[in-house]
């Protein structure tokens, strides 16, 4: 009897304690206002009636959620803050020699604007690019590796990638300092370039007539309807020490991490993730110029060829780009950016992304990002506990919803395994998809569309494209960190 296929699943979204409908903030403001209400109507009925009026309006926003499982009040702040940056001019960005840009240059927008790179080499002299954030006190590398993929793998081979790379996490969770990591998967047509570089590298000067004429036709055939396919994984240390203490310099930064990557590097190999190799700091920079503008592919791998780019990080920003509600235009693309709003419920199977990660003809170049934000042992208790104490106080009661009950059983199960050693980390979802102009965006819409239910998924276009944009892109950029408002505040909403 053949074996069944492994499924994988029991994720859970993180919730916040509280009466009913209402988080925590909400259950603090209608008990604060009860009490407030008590105390003032010992003094005047009709202020204390005030006051229940006040956090009733206060609390309304806070009882209904669109099936993206956002409340009113996060969709109108949502709303009010894009205008108010439009009014301001924030939606547009001009870089170049015309601009105000110090020195004409074309720096990143946004979130990465105060970037800069800082190349090191690491344990086995290999040269890393290190991305700083001033601004959060971040530091980024970037490995690029070549993904063995699916094709022809059995099952058995599949779920020991799954269990390694879920090991790999794990271990995250124990990395000093580490706050971040992502995975960007990015398919684009191939142009053939590299080919005929190989081709033209390799062919030997006495090569037979025939041989140079079937090569030739290969170069001149084969890119037709061929895909590139990119796979880079991003780190994010924090140069503040955990215990505390004095924030470190970018020198000190440098040296911890070139004495991790290699250990890391070496850990995904088992994942499935083939050979892993920290991106340089021109390969960054000319993977993050194609990303805003794409006819700049053809450009950089012709100058690649002729011996090298040299392309330096404050050229790698677009020359402008113009943030719009739905979409973003930016030099020679225009994209949509996606965020997952839902995970898959239930059980799936290892390939539930294919489609979603796959070349589309309808899309020039699509980008698929996993953020994960990884957990300590600590911290990772304390969550599993405290989730199966929320989930079991909401099937408190006479009518008890079946997916209350469903999510008791999966609390429990996440407490069990992450007793026996598991390690909890938080995960979203980010999808881009760059068409070559304004009028072909409605496809690539239609095609997500299409994409999505096949993947299990519920994808939320973003409000705010510029800063999901670059949020998807591998940079290690971890998005709560530039919030204004805490992540504590938005997570008890």
């Amino acid at each position: 009897m053949a074996a069944s296929e492994p499924t994988y699943g029991n994720w859970r979204s993180p919730t916040s304690p509280g009466v009913g409908a209402l988080g925590l903030l909400g259950t603090l403001i209608v008990l604060g206002g009860m009490l407030l209400a008590i105390v003032t109507m010992l003094f005047s009925p009709l202020l204390g009636l005030l006051v229940v009026l006040t956090s009733a309006v206060m609390v309304t926003p806070l009882l209904f959620r669109d099936r993206r499982g956002r409340n009113p009040l996060q969709n109108v702040a949502a709303l009010l803050a894009w205008r108010w940056a439009r009014r301001s001019g924030w939606h547009l960005y001009r870089a170049g020699p015309l601009s105000l840009i110090a020195n004409g240059t074309c720096r990143l927008p946004g979130l990465a604007a105060a970037s800069h790179l800082y190349e090191a080499r690491d344990s086995y002299d290999r040269k890393f690019a290190m991305l700083v954030v001033p601004a959060t006190g971040h530091y980024s590398a970037v490995f690029e590796c070549s993904a063995d993929g699916a094709g022809l793998v059995d099952s058995d081979q599949i779920d020991t990638w799954v269990a390694y790379w879920g090991q790999w996490l794990a271990g995250l969770g124990a990395e000093p300092s580490l706050v971040a990591a992502s995975v960007t998967v990015e398919t684009a047509p191939d142009s053939g370039t590299r080919l005929g570089r190989e081709v033209s590298t390799q062919l030997a000067a006495d090569a037979p007539a025939l041989a140079r004429r079937v090569l030739s036709e290969v170069v001149a055939t084969y890119p037709a309807g061929s895909a590139q396919v990119s796979t880079r994984i991003a780190l994010t240390y924090s140069a503040t020490p955990p215990s505390g203490g004095k924030r470190r310099t970018t020198e000190q930064m440098a040296r911890e991490l070139g004495t991790r990557l290699p250990g890391l590097s070496t850990g995904l190999q088992m994942t499935g993730a083939g050979a892993a190799r920290p991106m340089t700091a021109v390969q960054l920079a000319e993977a993050i110029r194609v990303a805003y503008d794409p006819e700049a592919l053809a450009l950089i791998e012709q100058a690649n060829q002729a011996g090298g780019s040299q392309l330096a990080w404050h050229e790698a920003g677009p020359a402008g780009h113009e943030e719009r509600w739905d979409h973003y235009l930016h030099d020679s693309g225009a994209s949509i950016t996606w965020a997952m709003s839902q995970a898959p419920r239930g059980e799936v199977y290892a390939n539930v992304l294919t489609g979603l990660i796959s070349p589309h003809r309808d899309i020039v170049r699509k980008r698929v990002t996993l953020l994960y934000r990884p957990h300590d042992a600590g911290a990772a208790a304390t969550i599993v506990e405290r989730d199966k104490k929320d989930a079991r106080f909401k099937i408190t009661g006479a009518n008890v919803a079946a997916r209350d009950a469903v999510a008791v059983a999966a609390a429990e199960q996440t407490a069990r395994e992450e007793a026996r050693g598991a390690g909890v980390t938080r995960f979203a979802l980010l999808l881009t998809a760059t068409v070559r102009s304004v009028d072909d965006l409605s496809l690539a819409a239609a095609a997500i569309d299409t994409l999505a239910p096949a993947a299990r998924l519920q994808l939320r276009r973003c409000r705010g494209q510029a800063a999901a944009f670059a949020a998807a892109l591998p940079l290690g950029l971890v998005v709560p960190a530039h919030l204004q408002v805490p992540q504590s505040v938005r997570d008890a909403m």
